[in-house]
């Protein structure tokens, strides 16, 4: 149940998810102008009064990224504008997430710089799912509330049924995550041990725990240009695993990710609607999309009624 009056806008990178999150609230979509100028520049009008009215924004900041970032900001310094009680911007995909910390000399911290952005754009909170980094919750000075797709995720294998599966972890960096996969399917776990080369190559080393004769699962946050997944699937082939799957939030798939997948090993990758999938993306139907609109549904709900939102973080 909903109490009191909420408003529910999208921009234009993932409007399906939008829609399909308002049928689970039982609310319409919000009306906005969402469009450009004619040289390019963001054009926006808020359609609706929303004066006093708890407003969120659905808008994950996916490719093409500095266009929907855009999207956001202009709407959420328009609906700041319209006198709106709170805002609160639901970001299922945070792009920008990467350069996280000063790894080398001279380089930004590009998601402090968003978090930034975005609260002097007017943002009250932030929703999103899976961060590329957890630390990114102390970039921002509002509250943020940070969903995990995991269930969303392994309740598909549980219903499939997978016997003698184990859930890898494709580098040292992911064993949390896949700790937190392990656990909750009962599964055995194991990680692929790998030395980067640059940013663009890495080169697998060896696989520590036992995938021999085993289904497993390939777990991370993020498939960007799945090179790294895909060497580590070959990786766990070689070592003599079965079935290899993937599971990963969001599919970012750019550059030659959907060719690597159709001629990899994997069986099947899994992922979620956070970013829109187009049918070129599905690599011969070997990507299986899942919706994570129940998940933020909840959220919504709970953070407009002023509930608890912690039992969604498990």
């Amino acid at each position: 149940m909903i109490n009191g009056e909420m408003k529910i806008f999208s921009g234009n990178s993932n409007p399906k998810l939008a829609e399909e999150i308002c049928k689970q609230l039982n609310v319409s979509l919000s009306k906005a102008f969402v469009g450009r100028f004619s040289e390019g520049e963001v054009r926006v009008k808020i359609e609706e009064n929303v004066r006093g009215k708890d407003v969120f924004v659905i808008q994950p900041t996916c490719p093409p990224v500095n266009d929907n970032l855009m999207e956001l900001l202009i709407m959420i310094d328009a609906i700041r504008r319209s006198s709106a009680k709170r805002i609160t911007a639901v970001i299922p995909y945070f792009g920008y997430a990467r350069q996280d910390r000063k790894d080398m000399p001279r380089v930004p911290i590009t998601a402090k710089l968003v978090a930034n952005i975005l609260t002097a754009a007017g943002a009250s909170r932030i929703l999103t799912i899976d961060l590329h980094a957890s630390q990114i919750q102390g970039f921002f000075d509002i509250p943020l509330d940070h969903l995990f797709a995991v269930k969303v995720l392994m309740d598909y294998f549980e219903k499939k049924k997978i016997e003698n599966l184990v859930v890898v972890s494709p580098d040292v960096g992911g064993i949390k995550m896949a700790r937190a996969y392990a656990k909750r399917i009962g599964a055995d776990l194991a990680i692929v041990d790998k030395r980067r080369v640059d940013d663009k190559e890495t080169e697998v080393m060896n696989i520590m725990g036992d995938v021999k004769g085993k289904n497993a699962v390939l777990v991370d946050d993020m498939i960007a240009t799945a090179g790294s997944l895909v060497e580590a699937a070959q990786a766990l082939k070689n070592a003599g695993a079965k079935d290899i799957y993937a599971a990963a939030t969001h599919p970012v798939l750019s550059g030659p990710a959907v060719e690597r997948i159709k001629k990899s090993v994997l069986k099947e990758v899994l992922v979620t609607n956070t970013i829109p999938v187009d049918d070129s993306k599905r690599a011969n139907d070997r990507v299986r999309v899942l919706s994570v609109a129940p998940l933020l549904a909840e959220a919504i709900k709970r953070i407009h009624n002023e509930e608890s939102v912690s039992s969604l973080f498990d």
